[in-house]
């Protein structure tokens, strides 16, 4: 039997390990694939359109919006970014699962939209605050203004975490890794995903009638 994709989102708090997660998801199963996200800003260079992001006009973008065709948008420095709805609907019918790297905003907004019997919500938690902090720290990545900027968004983000299907508190990366694929292994097998269900039981039905 045939089955219908999933829609994943992953959200968590800056440096809680959902790259590295999203990482291996993507080595586990490499027919997961990744939401292009649609936005009005200029590419920047080495940017492709339709691999990076779907660049287009505002007034585009607007009327997607207005139009039902973005599962979740929001605007960020005076740029608008969102979710267009068709590619990933037509994912999900194809039995593709996608993954969304979204905050929690975008979470609530893709978990209200048409697609929302098929999603899949998974919040990563840090074990601490310390190492939450430790962890930014150590990536070398941010001066200590920056870091302080992560971290008072990143509590914003926890303050959010009943708002998902499963929260993962990410103290060990091979456990958290092998919790995720358990999580999506069984959604999988949701009745909602599998669309030859009823044909399946109708036909035992009439096979049982027949025979009795």
């Amino acid at each position: 039997m045939s089955r219908r994709g999933l829609l994943i989102v992953l959200s968590s708090p800056s440096g809680a390990g959902k790259t590295t997660l999203t990482r291996r998801l993507r080595d586990w199963d490499t027919t997961l694939r990744f939401s292009v996200s649609a936005t009005t800003r200029a590419p920047r260079a080495g940017e492709i359109d339709g691999e990076h992001y779907h660049f287009i006009d505002e007034a585009a973008f607007k009327h997607m919006v207005a139009s039902g065709d973005m599962l979740e948008h929001a605007q960020v420095f005076g740029n608008y970014y969102g979710s267009p709805a068709g590619p990933v609907r037509a994912a999900i019918d194809g039995g593709r699962d996608v993954l969304f790297d979204i905050d929690w905003q975008g979470a609530q907004q893709v978990s209200n939209s048409s697609l929302r019997d098929h999603v899949l919500s998974i919040f990563i938690l840090p074990p601490s605050i310390a190492e939450l902090h430790r962890r930014l720290i150590s990536r070398g990545q941010d001066d200590p203004d920056t870091i302080s900027g992560r971290m008072s968004k990143s509590w914003d983000e926890i303050s959010h975490w009943d708002g998902y299907d499963y929260v993962l508190v990410n103290d060990d990366l091979d456990s958290t890794e092998a919790q995720l694929k358990t999580i999506i292994t069984a959604e999988r097998l949701r009745r909602a995903q599998q669309p030859d269900l009823l044909d399946h039981v109708r036909a035992l039905q009439a096979e049982y009638e027949e025979m009795s």
